[in-house]
């Protein structure tokens, strides 16, 4: 199929105005390999660059499927699911249905992303739609309880289409278990159309899981030979028509490179990604306010929106310039920093890259960055957060192989994030900073620009010290109940060793003294018994008592 029009005779309600409103003017490869096959009721693995075209590829089939299917679609009636790793690239592919939708008002869609569901406007008091777009733990949570009184479960039924959009992104973002608490759930008679970037080993194993004998779609870029190695296969993952770079510099001097290009190009769209969301104010998943971001930053004709991989992959904004991968990619699969990760994308990914040389800076930002820590407490606590965040995200980097923690510099990694005071964490117990000049000043004096902050921690400050003036007190009125106690323990056990030792050394002499004066008296007693019965002469008595008389006298 060589154009739109002949891919497009597929949906027999949608016009050529359509087209034009997507803004797309030929089908590209993808578009035009799977579109047939979901038609022809087949399942579909695909594997294509991001930027080729996916959703238009899956959403096509779902349309024409659901329009030209026997059943009249009732409300709440599910018949395509679409999951998609985040709300971002959900709200994107809800925006490209809603265009469809003016030209089949039989069918309707809603969307499902971790807040309230967003329903088409023209099917008033839409519950579920006909097709339903969502994140894969909302929609889990979706089908394992009740929604308004409604089942998603019950709603799937009749499902014909399953769409599992950048599938590798959803496993890297681990979701996983939802995907096959979702599966579940479905029924096992449809079609699945799988789309991703990268066919990694748990991709395969979903293939397996969710598919039946798909036909796989591998769409891939090719390259001249100058931008690979003779070694390398002659074909690359990235678009040919973008060029990559990749720039060597010291950690201390990257802040002041990304001002300085910044600043070189400021009327162009400029993409920054950092490691976590504590490097940066403006867009990652802790965020609520991420679609007006980015609505916002679509409509400018230049600025710079830096975030998280949250926004790494799916997401179109029209004319960026530049994408700029700040700190280490969290995944092999993103853009390099590293001169060994360069090497590594390079081979393994096949993705050609060129050196860029650092630019002439003044290398003064960093010190700006420490005077506004200095001047606010604020600018000092992201700064420390940002640091923390990092090293522990480079701690747990996937190819720890080449991210080593021993490799570090976390003198001059601290001087790069501006610091003015070192740390305390793990991750750093016993290593060498001595390349990190600390600003004396104590952190204690450093105050918040806000007044309300401020006034908040010196109310803190203030009930701390508060609380560790009455736990000292205590402690030390403990410690004289205890001294004054243990003297008198102490005189008192003192007091009964005496006793006990006195008492043993008196005990024998009474005993003997006592037993002697007994056998005397019974001696006596048995003698005059002697007597009375005759059994001794009187003159024996008187002898015998005569003796002991003689005795005592002598």
């Amino acid at each position: 199929m060589g154009d739109w029009e002949n891919i497009f005779k597929f949906v027999s309600q949608l016009t050529i105005n359509t087209i034009e409103d997507l803004g797309f003017q030929k089908p590209t490869p993808v578009q035009d390999a799977c579109v047939p096959l979901l038609m022809s009721y087949k399942d579909v693995a695909a594997e294509a660059v991001t930027g080729s075209g996916k959703t238009l590829a899956f959403l096509v089939p779902v349309f024409e499927l659901l329009s030209k299917s026997d059943m009249v679609w009732k409300r709440n009636e599910v018949g395509a699911l679409i999951i998609s790793p985040t709300r971002e690239l959900a709200q994107q592919i809800y925006s490209v249905a809603e265009i469809f939708l003016k030209h089949f008002p039989n069918l309707s869609a809603s969307i499902f992303t971790g807040g309230k569901s967003t329903k088409n406007a023209n099917v008033k008091g839409e519950i579920f739609g006909n097709i339903v777009i969502g994140t894969p733990g909302r929609l889990e949570a979706l089908f394992e309880q009740k929604f308004e009184g409604v089942e998603l479960a019950r709603c799937v039924k009749s499902l014909e289409i399953l769409v599992l959009d950048e599938a590798d992104r959803l496993l890297d973002m681990g979701f996983e278990a939802s995907i096959n608490t979702i599966l579940s759930y479905i029924p096992k008679q449809r079609r699945t159309g799988l789309f991703s970037a990268t066919q990694t080993d748990e991709v395969e194993k979903l293939i397996r899981a969710g598919l039946r004998n798909p036909v796989r779609v591998t769409i891939k870029e090719k390259s001249s030979r100058q931008a690979v190695s003779d070694e390398m296969l002659d074909i690359q993952r990235t678009p040919a028509s973008l060029k990559n770079y990749f720039m060597i510099v010291k950690a201390e001097h990257k802040l002041d490179q990304l001002v300085y290009f910044i600043k070189s190009h400021k009327k162009q769209k400029i993409l920054v990604f950092l490691s976590t969301c504590a490097g940066i104010y403006c867009i990652h998943g802790k965020m609520k306010n991420r679609k007006k971001v980015i609505e916002r930053f679509r409509m400018q004709g230049g600025g710079v929106l830096v975030c998280t991989d949250v926004m790494a992959r799916g997401i179109d904004i029209p004319n960026i310039n530049w994408v700029i991968q700040y700190d280490p990619p969290t995944s092999a699969t993103a853009f390099p920093q590293e001169q060994e990760f360069v090497d590594f994308i390079r081979v393994n990914q096949r993705v050609p890259l060129h050196p860029m040389e650092p630019l002439p800076t003044s290398n003064t930002c960093i010190q700006e960055v420490q005077t506004m820590a200095i001047n606010d407490r604020a600018v000092f606590e992201k700064g420390m957060r940002a640091f923390v965040s990092f090293v522990q995200s480079y701690a747990k980097h996937e190819n720890y192989m080449i991210f080593q923690m021993k490799n570090l510099d976390f003198g001059s990694l601290a001087t790069g994030f501006g610091l003015i005071k070192f740390p305390k964490m793990p991750e750093t117990k016993g290593k060498d900073i001595s390349n990190f000049c600390e600003v004396a000043i104590s952190v204690k004096d450093i105050q918040y620009i806000d007044k309300s902050l401020e006034k908040k921690r010196q109310e803190q400050l203030k009930s701390e010290s508060s609380r560790r003036n009455n736990v000292d007190m205590k402690r030390k009125r403990h410690q004289k109940t205890e001294s004054w106690s243990g003297k008198k323990d102490q005189k008192d056990r003192k007091r009964k060793r005496r006793e006990v030792k006195e008492k043993k050394r008196l005990q024998p002499v009474v005993e003997r003294d006592n037993g002697e004066d007994l056998l005397s008296l019974d001696e006596d007693i048995r003698m005059i018994k002697k007597l009375k019965k005759k059994k001794i002469s009187k003159e024996q008595f008187d002898a015998e008592f005569s003796l002991d008389c003689d005795e005592l006298s002598s």
